[in-house]
């Protein structure tokens, strides 16, 4: 029993049988038939589109109007904040600008192959107002696109511009905080000089004195007790001493704030931040194409170029192109269409010639030039010229002038045949 591969090596080794000449030949006449027909539905239109170029623009329109939904669905996102109302208000614009996008290819045909001025007049005005939108659509895209490289070279030399105010004032304020410093420091020894001759003046003075006191209530009830008499400089002094203690406590805490504050402020470190600082907007700068191609034109530093120069140039780096990206699939539309003036294979004049009157026709003017004396005679040839049209064998062959029969196949002056050139 052969197996299932045996035989479909043999049904692959089968050889195939060869191509019908009758299908082969009805497939051309079917294709020639159907370019006949074409051909002359062109005719009758006066023009012929060549669809391979509209799908083409058609493609292109298409991939402008997607990334234009795209980014507005991004942009939607980025600036709508979390409120729903508002990201779906921020796209209802760009749905009806994708609308007036898709125009664009359909009037281009149209401003090709109407035959009316005025319809072509406005076609050519809708196309240019359709690019007007995709133009704005695209030039929304390239802002987009050099956007987050624009924000963070601004943000990186907002720091640079800070670090260097910082560093153009770090003298000033060392000399203002050495100024605090050294007056707390004064105060401070003031309160210390204070409080220390309020003690030694509160020592100096004498304990307390006391002593018995008698006498009798009104009760007639007698008693005795000690009294002791303090020196009224005392409370004084104390007091002086207590308010020098917190004075000094306040102070002493100021003090070291300031101290703290003076220790911050380091020339090297303003340095070092104001180098970081160049350094990351140099980073951030040399990643902006945008400041690249700027410098590039103005002839300056990257990290030179000012924000006027970067904007100017971003209007021609985002417009134009915009702007080309708006007429390119519109140019497409319009060169896919042929009128049919550039129809060189057809007759206007709707006249066919059959190629079996051919040779009549070629009898008609070899009988013209023969009728007519003042053309130049042929050059003589060695042997009579047999004519398209010769008679049957059995006839006795016609002379042409020029010739006789004595001379019939001699050499001679005779005329070309009728069908020598055809």
């Amino acid at each position: 029993m052969n197996s299932l591969k045996s035989i479909f090596s043999r049904a692959e080794r089968a050889p195939k049988a060869a191509p019908s000449r009758e299908v082969a030949r009805e497939r051309r006449e079917w294709r020639l038939e159907s370019d006949r027909w074409k051909h002359q539905r062109h005719v009758e239109k006066g023009y012929r589109i060549k669809w391979g170029y509209v799908a083409i623009a058609y493609l292109v329109e298409f991939m402008v109007i997607g990334a234009s939904l795209a980014g507005a669905w991004l942009f939607a996102g980025v600036y709508s904040d979390g409120d729903w109302h508002a990201f779906y208000f921020m796209l209802l614009a760009p749905l009806v600008y994708a609308a007036v996008e898709l125009c664009r290819v359909p009037l281009g045909i149209l401003a090709r192959t109407q035959r009316s001025y005025f319809v072509r007049a406005l076609a050519i005005l809708g196309i240019i107002f359709a690019a007007g939108v995709t133009t704005k659509s695209v030039s929304q895209l390239g802002e987009m696109m050099f956007h987050p490289r624009l924000m963070d070279a601004a943000r990186t030399k907002t720091t640079l511009k800070d670090a260097q105010a910082d560093r153009a004032t770090i003298e000033d304020r060392i000399k203002a905080a050495d100024s605090r410093v050294a007056q707390y420091t004064t105060e401070l020894d003031q309160i210390e000089k204070r409080a220390g001759d309020n003690a030694q003046q509160l020592a100096g003075l004498p304990g307390q004195r006391c002593e018995k006191v008698f006498g009798t209530n009104s009760k007639g009830v007698r008693y005795q007790n000690l009294k002791c008499v303090t020196d009224p400089r005392v409370a004084a002094l104390s007091a002086g001493v207590a308010k020098a203690n917190a004075d000094r406590t306040a102070l002493v805490k100021d003090l070291e704030a300031a101290r703290k504050d003076r220790a911050a402020l380091d020339r090297g470190a303003a340095d070092r931040r104001v180098a970081d600082a160049e350094q990351a907007y140099r980073n951030a700068v040399n990643r902006s194409q945008l400041h690249s191609f700027t410098a590039m034109v103005y002839g300056v530093d990257p990290i030179d170029v000012t924000e006027q120069q970067v904007h100017a140039f971003l209007r021609i780096f985002v417009f134009v192109p915009a702007l080309c990206a708006a007429f390119a699939s519109t140019i497409l539309a319009l060169c896919a269409v042929s009128t049919r003036r550039t129809f060189m294979d057809e007759d206007d004049l709707g006249a066919a010639v059959n190629p079996e009157a051919a040779p009549y026709m070629l009898d008609a003017i070899a009988d013209a030039l023969r009728s007519t004396p003042s053309l130049p005679k042929a050059a003589p040839q060695q042997a009579a010229v047999i004519p398209m049209n010769r008679p049957a064998a059995a006839q006795p062959p016609q002379s042409l002038p020029g010739q006789n029969a004595a001379n019939q196949g001699l050499p001679g002056p005779t005329l070309p045949a009728a069908g020598a050139g055809a």
